[in-house]
């Protein structure tokens, strides 16, 4: 194995789907909007994903309630990553099922005007999809940022950002990008100057 040209490869398929990712900025911008509009009613963003999606769900939610840019001072927006709590997390697996572990939480803390972001590379994951049905039976609005062709998730959304790839690991490097873009222009947005 040629290790140089191993990751000239990888970074060259970076640089491929980050060009591709052009062509959602409309989804993009629906979902900033969104997430306004979810902070400025008074409502909260619930987070969830599985693996490094879980880890994105956690760094997203901390990007929110402390900030992104030490640029700009403001309050705390509310957002809370539903893959943290441990005890939850292995009581509600051993107890009601791994697939249940989500959607308990939402009918726990979930209110109408609340976002519910579901994080998922393939977006068929169990948990996702009961977690998705419940928000909608709570009247939380469902925004997926998923891969692949969306999976069984995408028709559950009532808005999705796509990324353009089959490839695990650079849907994961553009899901952490469009993170990013959420908290950084919703912040702006909200109070910029």
């Amino acid at each position: 194995m040629n290790l140089h040209e191993e990751i000239s490869h990888r970074l060259q398929a970076h640089i491929e789907t980050a060009h591709k990712i052009a062509g959602i900025i409309e989804p993009v911008t629906q979902a900033v909007e969104e997430v306004v509009q979810t902070f400025r009613s008074g409502g909260k963003i619930l987070l969830a994903g599985n693996g490094g999606s879980a880890a994105d769900a956690q760094h997203w939610a901390a990007e929110w309630v402390i900030r992104l840019s030490h640029t700009l001072e403001r309050p705390a927006m509310p957002a809370i990553a539903l893959s943290t709590d441990t005890s939850v997390l292995t009581a509600g697996g051993n107890d009601i099922g791994f697939q249940n572990i989500f959607a308990r939480q939402i009918e726990a803390l979930a209110k109408t005007g609340d976002l519910f972001i579901a994080i998922s590379t393939s977006g068929n994951s169990e948990n996702l999809l009961i977690a998705s049905g419940k928000a909608k039976e709570k009247g939380v609005r469902v925004l997926g940022i998923l891969g692949k062709d969306g999976g069984k998730l995408r028709p559950l959304c009532d808005l999705f950002i796509l990324i353009p790839s089959n490839d695990t690991q650079r849907i994961q490097e553009m899901q952490e990008f469009i993170g990013h873009l959420l908290c950084e222009l919703s912040e702006l947005m909200l109070f910029g100057v």
